[in-house]
């Protein structure tokens, strides 16, 4: 007999366990999660009202209350949106109107269904997004912001770790659950965010270009019943947890709590590189035109292959792979451009939260300060340019540059450096230099770093080690022969010095202990040496 859709799994067993629960012949012992959950159910029924909803403190409604006000009152402008976003990033011109219309026509659409009941029955077409265009430009950094100005919650998933059934791999519907979780478990609030999913191209069907199908059909037909409008349980088939605990709630009595979340209001933003779609788009334009060596078909050779994404017609989605019915979901299209060393340059300079203020950031960790010329963001930029990862590129074009100067400097007494193109050309080269340069200082500092082990010594065994200079300066000798550090050389020489100290403090009370050079050379003979004499003197009377 055909199950009935209206049939949920999750209320099914909900009252099969209230009927266990009931059954007199049946006793029932709580584990001790279980148990907790059980008091967590009668405390909200001693404080709730009615048996609903559990109230959160003042202090939360009020940031719930501000959140939900914030979307009651939206009136941003789309110029306002696209300036805020050129603050994080750089160039997408065309992606940022989009984008930022978008958003307005659906967050106006969103605050005049709270005022007014009847547009919310009112027939709505979401302008769900879909952005195109290669790794690194800027797609994902959009989408957090435009949601960030807003308030609204923001959850980022990839297309490629969900599976048509949920059983291997992701379901579909644990977007909206972890909107939810984004939204602090406020249902309401969850129900006007944004899902942002990336790597969408990875999920067109395959039947149509190698003739089989590895479940993209199955997860994209899902994902249209998202978009549109559905409701989606609170609770995962598969969270026996989740399961339990609203069983426990259910057990409270009175008004049931919300187990389900609507996506009619939710914005879904989908992106992918496609480049195999720039390269079909080429080739339909390549066959389109007229003439041989007419001036359009030079412009077509001269353009990056990403920029023909902007080209893409249904038609190229439907031949790609997708569904004519999720590409119908998806009515605002986009395509982001190539940044060039220019832009990534640029990003450098002006990006708020670029990646070079997080290098600045990690130095400061350990109080260095580092200053870089113009013509060492040009050429960062430049070596970037040539990962063809955009922006990606530049934290592996810094991260080679500033990794040796990360090791070596916070050991140092050096607490600023210039970075120029030449350090920038030949790290390791720059860093020996500098480090040549500073060697005095850097030979104070390893001394200084002798007292620091001292003091540690003490605070940890309660003995004073008074090292001689010989003993200090065979010790910085050993340390930048081996390139380790002071503190791992003294740690290893003076290993079992806690017990063997304690033995000698215990027959003569000394506390106090002279470090030469012979002790350096060779500690173990020179403590064991200790020891013995230990055992021929008395004890200081106090």
């Amino acid at each position: 007999m055909p199950k009935k859709e209206d049939d949920n799994p999750l209320e099914e067993m909900q009252k099969q366990l209230r009927d266990l629960m009931n059954n007199k012949n049946v006793q029932v012992a709580f584990a001790p999660f279980m148990q907790s959950m059980k008091d967590q159910s009668k405390d909200v029924d001693d404080g709730g009202k009615g048996g609903g909803t559990p109230e959160k403190p003042q202090e939360e409604d009020l940031s719930r209350d501000e959140k939900l006000d914030s979307i009651r009152g939206f009136d941003r402008r789309p110029k306002e949106i696209r300036d805020y976003l050129d603050r994080f990033v750089i160039k997408q011109e065309q992606a940022k109107r989009v984008l930022s219309v978008a958003v307005c026509d659906h967050y106006n659409h969103v605050r005049r269904c709270l005022a007014d009941a009847k547009a919310d029955q009112a027939e709505y077409v979401k302008p769900n997004v879909l952005l195109l265009g290669p790794t690194g430009v800027g797609k994902t950094f959009l989408m957090r912001n435009v949601a960030k100005l807003i308030g609204v919650p923001f959850v980022k998933a990839d297309a490629t770790k969900f599976s048509e059934t949920g059983y291997v791999g992701y379901d579909v519907d644990d977007l909206v659950r972890d909107l939810v979780k984004a939204a602090d478990g406020d249902v309401e609030l969850a129900q006007y965010g944004i899902i942002y999913i990336d790597e969408i191209d990875k999920i067109a069907s395959e039947a149509s270009r190698s003739g089989r199908d590895v479940s993209g059909r199955g997860v994209q037909i899902n994902l249209l019943k998202l978009m549109e409008e559905t409701e989606v349980n609170l609770q995962s088939p598969q969270d026996m947890m989740g399961q339990m605990k609203a069983f426990m709630e259910m057990q409270k009595g009175g008004k049931a709590q919300k187990s389900s979340i609507s996506t009619k209001n939710i914005l879904f933003i989908v992106s992918g590189a496609f480049d195999q779609l720039a390269e079909d788009v080429k080739k339909r334009l390549d066959l389109n035109r007229i003439g041989f060596g007419s001036s359009e078909e030079g412009d077509l050779a001269e353009r990056p292959v990403s920029s023909f994404l902007s080209n893409a017609e249904t038609r190229d989605f439907i031949n790609y792979g997708f569904e004519p019915e999720f590409v119908g979901r998806l009515p605002v299209r986009v395509s982001c451009d190539e940044l060039t060393s220019t832009d990534l340059a640029e990003i450098l300079r002006s990006s708020e939260g670029n990646v070079l203020e997080q290098y600045h950031d990690d130095f400061d960790g350990y109080d260095i300060t580092f200053e870089i010329s113009p013509s060492a963001i040009e050429k960062i930029a430049e070596l970037a340019a040539n990962e063809k990862t955009g922006a990606r590129g530049l934290v592996t074009i810094l991260e080679k540059t500033f990794r040796d100067f990360k090791f070596e400097l916070p050991s140092t007494p050096i607490r600023t450096f210039t970075v120029d193109d030449e350090l920038i050309k030949d790290p390791q080269s720059s860093l020996r230099t500098l480090l040549e340069e500073n060697r005095e200082q850097l030979d104070d500092s390893m001394l200084e770093d002798v007292d620091r082990f001292i003091t540690s010594f003490k605070r940890d065994y309660g003995y004073e080690l008074k090292f001689r200079k010989p003993a200090r300066v065979a010790v910085v000798k050993e340390a930048m022969s081996s390139n380790r550090s002071v503190r791992a050389i003294c740690e290893k020489k003076f290993s079992d010095f806690e017990h063997g100290l304690g033995i000698i403090s215990q027959r003569t009370g000394k506390k106090e202990f002279v470090i030469d050079k012979k002790v350096i050379d060779d500690p173990d003979k020179e403590l064991s040496q200790w020891v013995v004499e230990s055992f021929g003197q008395k004890k200081n009377p106090e």
